[in-house]
């Protein structure tokens, strides 16, 4: 399974891709950052956004991509330009028939380094750990553009057989 991990943010889109299956060794195929100028004009933020993004898909052509869900913040301005850079990312891989798994920042940090309370260095230590890689990757939002991809990696399977014992629970016409 290969999978493109965003990190989404106006400023630094952190993007990895991974590939692997759960309980087995992963390898990292790519990391980086798309950048935007802070002082550009938003729509053409949101387009450079876009164009990183579109060529990430183009050069790995991931079968997932796994963007970081949302979440409430103090700062309306951080939090909006955050959502808007995780449409692009959730718009470039529908256009293209790409599934996309949302989850949460303490997901992430649960499944990559076993508590949802880590900080950005315990997961950017267990990333380059777990990667076997020589350092953690810089900045941090490609480290945790990595972890999307692990987190998604070794948690699909589960999911995914769950999804398919509630349809066939559904599909025998008891509630859900």
């Amino acid at each position: 399974m290969r999978v493109l991990g965003v990190d989404p943010g106006l400023t630094r889109c952190g993007v990895g891709v991974v590939e692997g299956l759960a309980g087995r060794p992963l390898t990292m195929c790519g990391v980086g950052v798309v950048r935007t100028p802070p002082d550009a004009e938003l729509g053409l933020r949101l387009v450079a956004v876009e164009q990183g993004i579109e060529r990430w898909l183009d050069e790995y052509r991931p079968e997932f991509v796994a963007v970081e869900r949302v979440f409430s913040q103090h700062n309306v301005r951080t939090v909006m330009g955050t959502a808007q850079a995780s449409a692009v990312a959730m718009l470039c891989a529908a256009r293209r028939g790409i599934p996309v798994a949302l989850h949460t920042p303490s997901e992430v940090k649960a499944a990559v380094t076993g508590s949802g309370r880590a900080d950005k260095a315990q997961v950017g230590a267990m990333v380059t750990r777990l990667l076997r890689l020589d350092a953690p990757p810089k900045p941090a939002d490609a480290a945790d553009a990595l972890a999307l991809a692990i987190c998604h990696i070794w948690r699909a399977p589960a999911k995914n057989r769950l999804q398919q014992a509630v349809a066939l629970h559904a599909s025998k016409g008891r509630p859900a």
